[in-house]
């Protein structure tokens, strides 16, 4: 039987048998079932097939109201994605003058549409080809970056949600091509500019404190893994140049990193280290650096030669007025530090400028460069670590980037000043300050916040002392804090319902006071007791003690300074000799 006759017999329209696919964009011939080939009659349009009509299994989430419900033009039988057939509700209109009934030749598809569909076909292909392309270029620079595995001394992986401190080393090896006239000539690679950055929690500022290479310091003993895999131990050394925690006796950037934390108390996460041919490639591939100078400068050592006034530098000169050290201030490595201060804040704007991020010419340039000259600890040696760990820094304001220097003085066992110590009057708040997350620049925001906390959480009651429960537990300060701060509360303060109870679970880098709305008096007063500020107050927990009491819970963190001695976080850096890299400044 033809079309037309199985079409009669169906009561339906022969012209409704062509259909458009929605899958293909082409009409097709859609040819139901004839009533007299079976007796089974077809389901009724958006019926629910047996299949369908099954509960839903034990355990999975009802469908909501409404949306089981068949979708308009749909057909629901099985096997086909094509749409049903219409049925007739009503008489056609009579045929033309002279034309057979019957059926009915599709529209012709339009020429618009044929573009469409080809130049969508096109495109897909030419993402897959870009994402193909891609993936291969971020494997070729994930070949670019060198790693070295120091072991605990760095964080595996990197964290976006937390702040983060990396050590930027330089150093004055003379590896690589036209590096022959700088640097100590039998260098082994000493750590000669050092700057530990530090990038605030919530992304509003960051800190970059350089440490003089001149600093006398004592080098703990540190772990250097060998090309043969195996750990090579290497012994300590007192009042010593910084510089040489790197190279000297086999040192690798760990041992840096190690004697960055003796002397500060800082804790680096992570270390990225670069030659003489980082400057050059990377000012290079921004297409020059702006720096300005005060005064005209020719130096036959650095062989620098400038006039006074604005330039924009790169490659060779620029790696010369970093190396620069006797045409600036007192021609010592302080003042050199503060025109390398200047400088890296030059190349910050330089590589955040819109001119940089959208010019894919320089971004290839500054990948590629980036990847070249870096060497990095294993934790974030992957491309896409470096990336997010870019855009995290990349958030912060340049105005709200410190450039400070651990503050110092000139060392007094010696009578010709050749080197310097940590200055123990003023040196010891910065870096207190830098642990704390407290910013050098956009304090206000951070103080109002801190003020409210202080004003909402401390405001109230206090009980007695006598009146306080509370559970202590060392979360990381120093073995025997808990007991320490237990007798202190017991004798000295009155603090009798007190126990303690050993570890925490897991340790905490600041004190933590954990406690119930009903027991806010007694936590304002053990605050006032332990000196902790607002933010260290935990309201909404407390737990049970040895006799089923409700208690207190308090938790010395590694900021704990002792019994008795208060933990307030100070809220204001002290005040010392910064810049921004927001600024220009002349160096002099």
């Amino acid at each position: 039987m033809d079309a037309q006759g199985r079409g009669r017999a169906d009561d339906i329209d022969p012209a409704d048998q062509w259909v458009l696919n929605p899958n293909t964009g082409e009409y097709e011939l859609r040819l139901p079932p004839s009533g007299a080939q079976s007796g089974v009659p077809r389901p009724r349009r958006g019926a629910p097939s047996t299949a369908t009509r099954t509960r839903s299994a034990p355990g999975r989430d009802r469908a909501a109201p409404g949306r089981d419900r068949d979708v308009p033009g749909r057909d629901r039988d099985a096997g086909t994605d094509l749409p049903g057939p219409r049925r007739r509700r009503a008489e056609p209109p009579e045929p033309l003058p002279g034309r057979r009934r019957g059926r009915t030749k599709p529209p012709k598809k339009s020429k618009a549409k044929k573009v469409l569909l080809w130049t969508g076909g096109t495109m897909a292909l030419v993402l897959v080809a870009v994402s193909g392309a891609a993936y291969a270029y971020l494997k070729h620079l994930e070949g670019n970056v060198h790693t070295e595995d120091v072991g605990g001394s760095a964080k595996d992986g990197f964290s976006k949600d937390e702040a983060f401190n990396i050590l930027i080393i330089g150093t004055d090896k003379r590896t690589g091509a036209g590096n022959a006239g700088y640097g100590d000539k039998n260098s082994v690679g000493h750590a000669d500019t050092n700057i530990l950055l530090h990038v605030s929690k919530d992304r509003t500022n960051a800190t970059a404190m350089s440490i003089p290479r001149d600093l006398i310091v004592d080098i703990p003993e540190c772990r250097s893994k060998q090309d043969d895999g195996t750990e090579k131990i290497i012994r300590p050394s007192q009042n010593v140049r910084f510089n040489t925690s790197l190279g000297q006796e086999g040192r690798n950037p760990g041992c840096t990193m190690d004697t960055v934390k003796a002397v500060t108390g800082i804790t680096v996460d992570h270390f990225m280290m670069a030659d003489f041919n980082a400057v050059k490639t990377l000012t290079t591939a921004v297409g020059g650096v702006d720096v300005c100078l005060a005064k005209d400068v020719n130096d036959a050592d650095s062989h620098l030669k400038l006039s006074a006034g604005k330039h924009t530098i790169e490659g060779e000169q620029a790696l010369a007025f970093v190396r620069t050290r006797h045409s600036f201030g007192n021609q010592g490595d302080l003042d050199r530090i503060k025109v390398q201060q200047q400088f890296v804040g030059s190349l910050m704007r330089k590589m955040s400028s819109s001119d940089t991020l959208t010019d894919p010419t320089k971004l290839i340039k500054l990948a590629e460069a980036a990847t070249k000259a870096l060497t990095v600890d294993t934790g974030i040696g992957s491309v896409s670590t470096l990336k997010d760990m870019a855009l995290e820094l990349k958030k912060v304001p340049t105005k709200n980037i410190t450039f400070t220097t651990v503050p110092v003085i000139d060392n007094p066992a010696e009578k010709v000043h050749a080197t310097v110590v940590v200055n123990p009057n003023t040196a010891p708040a910065v870096f207190e300050a830098i642990k704390d997350d407290v910013s050098f620049t956009a304090v206000k925001q951070k103080e109002k916040k801190e003020k409210a906390a202080v004003a909402a959480r401390l405001k109230g009651s206090r009980s007695a002392a006598s009146d306080i429960r509370v559970d202590i537990y060392n979360g990381g300060a120093q073995a025997g804090s808990a007991q320490e701060t237990l007798n202190w509360l017991q004798n000295d303060e009155g603090v009798l319902k007190s126990s303690q109870l050993g570890n925490a679970d897991a340790p905490l880098s600041r004190t933590t006071l954990e406690y119930s709305p009903d027991q806010a008096d007694q936590a304002r007063k053990l605050a006032d007791l332990m000196g902790l500020s607002g933010s260290a107050m935990k309201p909404g927990k407390s737990e049970k003690n040895s006799q089923g009491l409700p208690a207190i819970v308090l938790t010395l963190g590694k900021d704990f300074k002792g019994a008795g001695v208060p933990l307030t976080a100070p809220t204001k850096a002290p005040d010392v000799e910064k810049s921004t890299a927001d600024k220009t400044v002349c160096a002099k």
